[in-house]
């Protein structure tokens, strides 16, 4: 075996035991000892304490004043955003679809994903010619186009929706030739969880088409944040 492969190799079975640690740690009622961490897990202590330090540094796992240990604060975002990711899109994809089927322009459902960029969930086409061809998984620069700026106004600022702030629209501003109106979605405690969004060729987005689609895009946004457990901002 080459030093590169033994490298590789153990940097596999690190994980691979952190993993199994965290796992350990995740099944039990109460924080739990070092010895007893080492009998579960077969683990050395040496082995045990230089990946639990890793573990720590993501706040994957927490040392208590006890020198128990814990989930630490990452376990319970990681969590919440899977338990978040699924039900969002079980709960947005019937939505979604009827927007599209009403006559709208394509649909789709935006979120942050760096600081630089949101990424798009989930995404229908619309039953007519579409310019802007996104797929659910592509990433988009979060300062530009009406989703981004939403984002951008509501995630992580504690900013609080109102019936004025929830709304954008973006003419040629992300794609000269495409347009697309947008509205936050929120969940518990008024954390945004993106936008939905209808995009198409800029042409079409006419004061009528504008008005009509904004209408029916505020609805389904509410009925998203009602549904993901949020509260819609009172007329």
């Amino acid at each position: 075996m080459t030093q590169e492969q033994d490298s590789s190799s153990g940097g596999v079975a690190a994980v691979d035991r952190a993993i199994s640690i965290l796992r350990t740690v995740a099944r039990q009622s109460s924080p739990i000892t070092l010895a007893d961490l080492a009998r579960a897990t077969g683990y050395y202590k040496s082995t045990l304490l230089r990946l639990l330090a890793s573990l720590e540094r993501s706040a994957l796992v927490i040392r208590r004043e006890d020198g128990r240990y814990a989930l630490g604060s990452y376990a319970h975002e990681l969590g919440r955003a899977y338990e978040a990711t699924y039900r969002v899109s079980s709960v947005l994809k019937p939505i979604l679809a009827e927007l599209v089927e009403q006559g709208t322009e394509s649909a789709s459902f935006h979120a942050y994903h760096d600081q630089d960029h949101r990424i798009c969930l989930l995404r229908i086409d619309s039953h007519h010619s579409t310019l802007d061809h996104i797929n659910a998984g592509d990433l988009l620069p979060i300062n530009r186009g009406a989703a981004g700026r939403l984002i951008t106004a509501f995630h992580g600022t504690g900013a609080i929706p109102t019936r004025a702030n929830v709304l954008a629209i973006s003419l040629g501003e992300r794609d000269p030739n495409c347009a697309a109106v947008a509205v936050a979605v929120f969940g518990t405690d008024n954390e945004c969880l993106g936008a939905i969004s209808l995009s198409g060729p800029k042409e079409r987005f006419t004061d009528e088409s504008i008005k009509r689609q904004s209408k029916m895009i505020l609805d389904a946004a509410q009925r998203a944040t009602e549904l993901l457990g949020g509260r819609w901002p009172a007329r």
